[in-house]
């Protein structure tokens, strides 16, 4: 099965913004509730801001690539577009699992005794975690 790689990169980036804007909104509530879930709250406001960022990098650079080319040459263009993709994903794989990792290292140590760095640890981790499944889904789609 081939993959229009342009429109492929249209809807992982639509996909990562509709995840960080989902992400901002639920974290908005959670800085009222109590210090566990305001640190939770204040790491899905970041990485969403975070994720957002990149999804408008991501859609505008795709852009940007594809009117570097001649309409007849995209079809040419797109086995080195996806392999590049396919990278960059596979990279920020490992780096989700780091985050993860990171995670569970703030629970362990600042979290011990302190239920708002719990939070944060927590939120790391569903971030991650989310990123992780994200980046790997999309990579995997790619041949």
């Amino acid at each position: 099965m081939n993959i229009d790689i342009w429109n492929f990169q249209s809807q992982l980036t639509r996909r990562l913004a509709i995840w960080s804007l989902a992400s901002i909104a639920f974290g908005l509530p959670l800085l009222s509730v109590n210090p566990f879930w305001r640190g939770v709250g204040i790491q899905f406001i970041v990485w969403g801001v975070i994720d957002l960022l990149i999804a408008q990098f991501g859609a505008t650079s795709a852009k940007r690539r594809k009117a570097r080319f001649p309409p007849d040459d995209l079809a040419d263009a797109a086995p080195k577009e996806s392999a590049n993709l396919k990278r960059i994903l596979l990279i920020n794989t490992a780096l989700d699992v780091l985050y993860v990792a990171g995670g569970i290292a703030l629970i362990l140590t600042f979290g011990a005794d302190n239920p708002e760095w719990r939070g944060h640890g927590w939120g790391i981790i569903v971030q991650g975690g989310f990123l992780f499944f994200f980046d790997l889904f999309h990579a995997l789609k790619l041949k």
